[in-house]
């Protein structure tokens, strides 16, 4: 396969190739990636238009590349992967969650798992489920201390609060132990004052609605939060299966470099071109 270096676009690069090939051979340098941002092939989704492998070897095909992202990744970085196993025979298919585990047994310590609902999701009807309206974003670190800037994604409080603050009992001034003695408290009056809050681990985004030259691209806001999140500007941003490009403009939108590999050589060309737009 080739391994061509594609052309550079101020702190962009794009590389045609498989990324385990990529990374070994000292395309990306070890420990110089603050982020790794990705959403592979999923297991016999779209296989005819950009491979992938069947559900029973999908965690044999990538662990050899998550081996090797472990050595470009810095002790302070993240991995957040987008994935979400798909149904066969009217029952879901486990090698998401058996991936999950092979990764922690590979070394990588799995942090939180955050939920993209998608609050587009198209239509359909099946005789045993519902819709899809959401995907995984599994995170992974080297470390238990990680760079994460959660004031950067801090969110309005909601017009709730104009009204539940307004006039407080004295039970909201206290910190109420929960009925049930669970350990769970409550003191309404600490959230006077406040304009923004943190998000929970669920984000509200619409999918990608406009054809970006990859059957499967995700919406920029996506890696706009998760970049925003984890990583601060000139930060190196990395996508092993970068498709259409958007973790790239999400990337430079953000000021950060990005790095992105994929082994369609129409993509990276479509790449170029996205990210030429968008200098």
């Amino acid at each position: 396969m080739s391994l061509t270096l594609q052309k550079h676009i101020d702190n962009v690069r794009i590389l045609h190739g498989d990324c385990a090939d990529m990374i070994c051979d000292n395309q990306v340098k070890p420990q110089s990636v603050d982020l790794i941002f990705t959403s592979p092939p999923y297991a016999d989704r779209r296989s005819r238009i950009y491979g992938g492998p069947p559900p029973h070897k999908f965690v044999e095909w990538f662990l050899p590349r998550s081996a090797v992202f472990k050595q470009c990744l810095k002790p302070s970085g993240s991995f957040i992967l987008n994935i979400k196993e798909n149904a066969q025979n009217g029952e879901r298919q486990t090698y998401v969650l058996k991936l999950i585990v092979a990764l922690r047994e590979q070394g990588w310590r799995w942090v939180d798992e955050y939920i993209w609902y998608k609050k587009n999701c198209y239509p359909g009807k099946w005789p045993n489920r519902f819709r899809d309206s959401w995907e995984r974003l599994l995170h992974f670190t080297l470390n238990k201390r990680f760079k994460m800037n959660q004031d950067a994604v801090k969110v309005p409080m909601g017009k709730w609060s104009e009204t539940r603050l307004k006039n407080l009992s004295e039970t909201d001034r206290v910190r109420d132990e929960s009925r049930n003695s669970s350990g769970f408290a409550k003191k309404i009056e600490n959230w006077v004052g406040r304009d923004m809050v943190y998000p929970s681990n669920v984000l509200h985004l619409a999918t990608e609605c406009g054809y970006k030259g990859h059957p499967a691209a995700f919406p920029v806001t996506l890696p706009d939060w998760f970049i925003r999140l984890f990583t601060d500007p000139e930060d190196t941003i990395l996508d092993p299966f970068a498709g259409s490009g958007t973790t790239l403009v999400a990337a430079t939108r953000l000021g950060r470099s990005a790095i992105g590999i994929d082994v369609v050589q129409s993509y990276c060309d479509r790449m170029y071109e996205r990210l030429a737009d968008e200098a």
